[in-house]
């Protein structure tokens, strides 16, 4: 069987959140897959998908530290600056870290490690809504 949704993300402050029970409950159908797998994909080029730590906050903190320390703003040798100083920043993250994560489903819902979430990676100061969709493929 397989299922596609489009989801509509709330949203967040420029950081990483995790989004997994949002995901999870907008996707009614994911209680009918025993096993299967989930392809999450972003519809945006200024925010990223990411599995990582769902334990500890500390660790999105860091990796916002981190990730902007790559990817600084205001840097002297970007030409696309029309968006605003976070916009160039934001599609650089956005392509270091991915546009979609694929999840194992199994007896309907996700099957991710115990410390393991799904995180959103807002890279713009004022990013809004975002776009996901969702394709299961399962039985």
């Amino acid at each position: 069987m397989w299922i596609q949704k489009e989801i509509l993300i709330k949203p967040r402050n420029r950081g990483f959140h995790i989004i997994t029970r949002e995901i999870e409950n907008q996707i009614g159908e994911l209680k009918n897959i025993s096993v299967g797998t989930a392809h999450i994909f972003i519809k945006h080029t200024s925010a990223s998908l990411t599995l990582n730590e769902n334990a500890d906050p500390d660790v999105r903190v860091d990796m916002e530290s981190h990730i902007n320390k790559l990817a600084p703003e205001n840097a002297s040798h970007y030409t696309h600056i029309f968006e605003g100083s976070d916009d160039m920043p934001a599609h650089i993250k956005a392509s270091l870290l991915g546009n979609s994560v694929t999840v194992p489903i199994t007896n309907g819902g996700f099957n991710l490690g115990t410390w393991q979430g799904v995180y959103l990676g807002e890279h713009r100061n004022n990013g809004g809504s975002r776009r996901i969709v969702v394709t299961i493929n399962g039985e």
